[in-house]
């Protein structure tokens, strides 16, 4: 039988050629294997969401909702929720999701770190910052699905953001959500599905492919130490059956773990805020969303002023003008930091002080703008919190930078001078 097959689909030199590539052993590279698991159990679940969810806010009533007429997609949530482990299904795919962000953001940032962005790899940093950003906008896209009072709210804050772009914002935005956000656009909630379960869905998956081609293309960065194991070769297990089997148990452990926190913290109920009404309630964007809120929060209303018929306010300067500044300069770093070289090897963060204090001022910039998002809750002013996310990431980037300066020199002033031995040496001499 196999050589049978083996003589058609030549499986002996796919497998010598594919499944025998070498995979580094390392903890930091797992976190690609996370974000990719985190993207499958998104998909496996939700498959079990569509098939018990209706894209519409015609009227329905029903027991669930104790007879109240609501939208069909706000039943649908209750009744998914009344299935045996519904409940659970459909918050795992809510922690999944988190999941996927937050690993693809440490995947980025590992990746940042150790300068694996360099020469020949830019297109698939770039490819990297695209899928995160993707990521972010698929999570963004299925906000409003549920259709509670949360939802709407919440999807009213991004709605507004979009169209606070000048001259094209207005249009772009009645174009993903099928005209203006409200409680009665009957197109909305079609229009966020399909986008939602299909095209976003279906790019993320052109952009995985390409990701993971590039890579086994390019072949992985080598950690350290495989330097000092076997210089200019790659070191590291074959994908099978070495790395399926770690990639195997690590994915049931993934799936344990979330399951766990999907029933230990369900998902918000979405009776907890009921279908959508005139009343506003108090809401928070998730986490990878707040920093973009707080920013908004300490972003005086006067800013603004009109310029060729287009008004630049403050939903211009924190929801689009900082973030697009952010990405763009992040596709920006390999050319940056550019290197003629092509790289085998991570570098180690201490020896590149100015990136790695970079990275740290960002990171305390993310951490001081989320701080932000709850001004009101903390009873912070505006001046308060204007020092904390302009000025102390910069005093964080510049005390992180001396540090690593020190640290790295002193280091090398203790190192032994190199020894030249054999023809050509001081000794020769």
């Amino acid at each position: 039988m196999y050589q049978w097959l083996d003589d058609r689909l030549g499986v002996r030199k796919l497998y010598a050629k594919a499944f025998r590539k070498a995979f580094p052993v390392h903890h930091s590279f797992f976190l690609g294997e996370i974000t990719l698991f985190s993207f499958i159990t998104l998909v496996l679940t939700g498959i079990f969401l569509t098939l018990n969810y209706e894209p519409s806010i015609r009227p329905v009533s029903g027991p669930l909702s104790d007879g109240q007429e609501v939208p069909a997609a706000y039943y649908s949530i209750l009744f998914i929720d009344s299935l045996p482990f519904g409940a659970v299904i459909r918050s795992l795919h809510h922690w999944a999701a988190h999941i996927m962000i937050a690993a693809a953001f440490l995947h980025m940032l590992r990746i940042h770190l150790t300068g694996a962005y360099k020469n020949p790899r830019e297109l698939n940093w770039m490819v990297g910052v695209f899928l995160l950003v993707l990521t972010i906008i698929t999570a963004f896209t299925g906000y409003a699905l549920p259709f509670d009072n949360y939802a709407l709210t919440a999807t009213k804050i991004g709605y507004e953001i979009g169209a606070a772009a000048p001259w094209v914002g207005r249009l772009l935005s009645e174009i993903l959500f099928a005209g203006e956000l409200s409680p009665t656009n009957t197109q909305t909630i079609p229009r966020l599905y399909s986008i939602h379960v299909l095209w976003l869905p279906l790019t993320l998956i052109a952009l995985i492919g390409i990701h993971l081609t590039i890579m086994i293309k390019q072949k992985h960065t080598q950690p350290r130490y495989a330097e000092k194991v076997a210089p200019g070769k790659i070191v590291g297990v074959p994908l099978f059956p070495q790395q399926a089997a770690m990639m195997g148990i690590l994915f049931l452990v993934y799936i344990a773990v979330t399951t766990f926190i999907a029933g230990a913290f369900l998902a918000h109920p979405v009776q907890a805020f009921g279908p959508p009404t005139a009343n506003t309630p108090a809401v928070k964007p998730d986490w990878y969303f707040m920093w973009i809120y707080g920013i908004l929060q300490i972003i005086p209303a006067n800013w603004r002023f009109e310029f060729l018929g287009a008004t630049f306010g403050p939903q211009f300067w924190g929801g689009i003008l900082v973030p697009t500044i952010i990405i763009l300069g992040a596709l920006a770093i390999p050319f940056l930091d550019y290197s003629k070289e092509k790289r085998r090897y991570l570098e180690l963060p201490s020896q590149h002080p100015f990136r790695t204090s970079f990275v740290v001022g960002m990171l305390m910039f993310y951490l001081m703008s989320t701080l932000a998002g709850y001004k009101v809750d903390l009873n912070l002013s505006n001046e308060v919190l204007w020092v904390l996310v302009v000025v102390a990431p910069i005093v964080t980037g510049v005390v992180t930078y001396a540090l690593l300066k020190a640290a790295y020199g002193k280091r090398r002033s203790q190192e032994p001078e190199p020894q030249l031995i054999g023809k050509g040496s001081a000794a020769d001499d």
